[in-house]
């Protein structure tokens, strides 16, 4: 049965709820990236029994067929963690869950009739994406695409900087980074653009890697790096790069990158450097399509939201992440961190099942658990409430709390197991080699 729902004057802590459907039309949500915004939101709404009924279909949109757990991005430069521990696919992650994944990329979202197009991946043997697209339509949407890298701004950088955000940039770089170790250079000069903790995570992964052959310089246009983070987070930074050679270049902008050289500019001179390698870690934007819908955005072309996350003139539409700008109750924006968006998607699968039960929404409040930076093979730095280390145990507990972050319960095991295994043939390796050693000394 064909029906309108008319839009009334948005406020706060309400959304409209499809109620007066009839029994055999299930409520529709569509949710837009599978990252950690979109992912966590979907699975989180298996934690009410209204999403486990037929009564209701989620829908997850991706243009991947894998989440990209990107804190854990960093351990594939040096060897720490393989790609599947980090990248399991949707297939997986959403089995015995009502969740339907759809592999394609998102062409646009018409706000006035709920409806999202879609260019879909075909099935298995295609290449490509279909040119018809799929077109969803939803009674709550969430918008959690994330942004884009921006690198048009610089001359060359398209071209010849690479972005780390992705498998496929870690791959990538892999096989850059084996051609350059193969080769008979004496140094291998990579730059890393960016002080932010990308850049200084990617800096001292790429020290530990390349060892004594390896020349990093990161590249700042501020006077710090971190300069969200707390002291103490950034004195363990200093202290992990010096320690490694890593020339920090302050108050640097980058005027133009070629496939063998960097043109910087500094205290009003232009330095051309050669270099290998040139990573890019700053800089990101609105979507085109995020940037075109008729809603509110703010001059970096985010959407504005209200406090419960959703867009001010389309209440059923919830955005999280990179593309939102969300403020606390003080006004200050929230910054758009994994942690942000892990405890986003909580509110807004909250949200939405409180406005399926015609109850008031609840408001966002975003809690800083602290800050945890891999700072080189095994080691990095925690700083969270009292608890404050660096160092290899600090390496330790990073990993054991973002396994406890993983998606499921399920992948989590499996990763759980593969560290116990690879520890305990590590332990016997050791075992092994020192009693060889032992039996050699009593020979000689």
């Amino acid at each position: 049965m064909d029906y309108k729902l008319e839009r009334p004057r948005p406020r706060q802590n309400f959304c409209p709820t499809p109620t007066f459907k009839g029994s055999d039309t299930p409520t529709q949500i569509c949710i837009l990236g599978g990252g950690f915004g979109g992912l966590y939101t979907a699975l989180y709404l298996q934690r009410f029994p209204w999403f486990k009924s037929q009564n209701c279909q989620i829908t997850l949109v991706d243009r991947k067929d894998h989440l990209v757990f990107t804190p854990l991005l960093y351990e594939l430069v040096t060897h720490e963690l393989q790609p599947w521990e980090i990248a399991p696919s949707f297939k997986k992650l959403t089995y015995n869950t009502t969740i339907q994944f759809c592999q394609g990329i998102v062409r646009g979202v018409d706000l006035e009739t709920r409806q999202v197009k879609v260019e879909k991946k075909p099935s298995a043997g295609r290449e490509g994406f279909e040119l018809d697209p799929l077109v969803l339509v939803y009674d709550y949407l969430v918008l959690a695409v994330g942004a884009e890298m921006r690198l048009d701004g610089i001359p060359g950088a398209t071209t010849y900087a690479h972005p780390f955000r992705t498998i496929t940039d870690a791959e990538r770089l892999e096989e850059q980074l084996r051609l350059l170790e193969t080769s008979n250079r004496p140094e291998i000069r990579v730059a890393v653009v960016g002080g932010g903790p990308s850049g200084v995570e990617l800096a001292c992964k790429l020290a530990d890697r390349l060892r004594g052959r390896g020349q990093v310089r990161l590249i700042e246009r501020g006077q710090e790096i971190l300069k969200t983070f707390s002291p103490y987070s950034r004195a363990a930074a200093y202290r992990a790069l010096k320690a490694r050679r890593v020339q920090i270049d302050f108050e640097t902008s980058v005027e133009s990158i070629e496939s063998d050289r960097i043109t910087l500019f500094r205290e009003g001179q232009m330095l051309d450097l050669p270099v290998d390698l040139v990573l890019w870690t700053v800089g990101t934007r609105s979507i085109d399509w995020v940037r075109n819908l008729p809603c509110r955005h703010n001059s970096q072309g985010q959407l504005i939201t209200l406090p419960t996350l959703q867009l001010i003139d389309y209440p059923e539409v919830f955005a999280l992440g990179d593309l939102a700008e969300i403020q606390d109750p003080r006004g200050r924006q929230i910054p758009a961190t994994a942690q942000v968006a892990y405890q986003q998607a909580d509110c807004a699968a909250l949200n939405i099942n409180r406005a399926i039960a015609g109850k008031r929404l609840r408001n966002f409040h975003y809690l800083h658990m602290g800050e945890m930076l891999t700072l080189g093979k095994g080691e990095a730095v925690v700083s969270s409430f009292a608890l404050k280390l660096e160092g290899r145990l600090a390496g330790i507990i990073r990993q054991f709390v973002y396994l406890q972050r993983l998606p499921t319960v399920r992948h989590r095991l499996q990763v759980l197991r593969h560290w116990v295994w690879q520890w305990l043939t590590g332990l016997w390796q050791q075992v092994v080699r020192l009693i060889f050693d032992r039996r050699r000394r009593r020979k000689l």
